[in-house]
């Protein structure tokens, strides 16, 4: 796979990865600000359980498998395993990873994947 690719794929990866991070740290403000404002007693106690809370749900569900394929894509940069299926070793087509960049599977493994998780 062209090295020029797989270095802008890299840059994509990091870009997203950085909006998902930087959108968990604005929720964090929120926290902090909310946790400052907070005395004691039982609005304290109120408080605690709404940070917690938001904490669970900060990043979705989707967000938090999203940043873990990104982080895996970007391991598979780093040892030169970007862009091979992980089943079944095939290169997947750049078009596919220009569309998600964190593809692990090629299309055919993806079919195969999603029908046997039914």
């Amino acid at each position: 796979m062209n090295k020029e690719f797989i270095e802008n794929q890299k840059k994509i990866l990091m870009d997203e990865k950085k909006e998902i991070l930087d959108s968990l740290a604005g929720q964090s403000e929120e926290l902090r600000k909310l946790v400052e404002n907070v005395e004691s007693g039982d609005d304290a106690d109120k408080a605690s359980d709404t940070i917690d809370r938001t904490l669970l749900n900060s990043l979705s569900d989707a967000s938090q498998r999203r940043l873990v394929m990104i982080n895996n894509a970007l391991d598979r940069i780093s040892q030169d395993r970007y862009g091979l299926c992980l089943l079944c070793g095939k290169e997947i087509p750049e078009a596919r990873l220009e569309a998600i960049p964190y593809a692990a599977l090629c299309v055919e493994c993806q079919a195969k994947e999603e029908k046997r998780n039914r």
